[in-house]
């Protein structure tokens, strides 16, 4: 029965993989699909929603059935809530995604305003922190971890810079009010994304270790 567990264990980590990728996939490609204005790209998207969401409760599914057939202590235990707890905020990373696309579409026929606003780079910097939360998940290590709190403080500026130079432009051309709310809008999204990394990164430390931390 232990072995069969630990297989089960195992698989249950490959599909919460499997979901991380797929939420960290829809939300890169709908900043690019809005960088590029791409709708073909936007709409690609979209269509993985359905997937997103069947990943989410098969996983979920498939964790209490291990819980209710094993009953697994310490660190098992501790893995199997760490999942319940990812795939949450996965499914959240990915609806992210989701809406960003749809607003890409939105914006496909206006030109840009200066450059997007700095939102490719902070797009970088939370799609970053989730591959390391993810990472950390996979290697079982909380090395990936460090600076987490520091890097979730540079997201938030991130945000305000692009808040506070978009009221700028919306103050001296009222045509653009629409593009720049969109812009507020999807760099929260982002922000989010970073605060949903850091949750990550605080369950993923308790499986590895049994501490409970707090990234502010």
């Amino acid at each position: 029965m232990t072995e069969k567990f630990q297989e089960a264990i195992s698989e249950l980590k490959t599909r919460t993989m499997e979901m991380a990728a797929l939420s960290i996939e829809m939300l890169k490609q709908s900043v690019e699909a809005l960088k590029d204005r791409d709708v073909e790209r936007a709409e690609y998207v979209l269509s993985r929603k359905r997937e997103l969401a069947q990943l989410d409760m098969e996983i979920e599914a498939e964790a209490i059935r291990l819980i209710a057939l094993y009953q697994p202590v310490a660190g098992d235990v501790r893995k199997i809530a760490c999942v319940l707890k990812l795939i949450t905020y996965l499914n959240r990373i990915g609806r992210y995604g989701k809406d960003i696309a749809k607003i890409s579409i939105e914006l496909s026929q206006k030109e840009h305003i200066a450059r997007l606003v700095d939102i490719p780079r902070m797009a970088d910097e939370a799609i970053a922190m989730v591959d390391d939360a993810i990472e950390a998940f996979h290697r079982e290590d909380i090395a990936p971890l460090a600076g987490f709190g520091e890097r979730d403080d540079s997201l938030d500026a991130e945000r305000y810079s692009i808040y506070r130079e978009c009221l700028t432009y919306m103050m001296e051309d009222p045509a653009l009010i629409t593009r720049c709310t969109q812009y507020i809008m999807i760099a929260r999204y982002l922000e989010r994304c970073g605060d949903l990394a850091c949750k990550m990164a605080e369950k993923i430390h308790f499986m590895v270790t049994g501490d409970f931390i707090e990234i502010k």
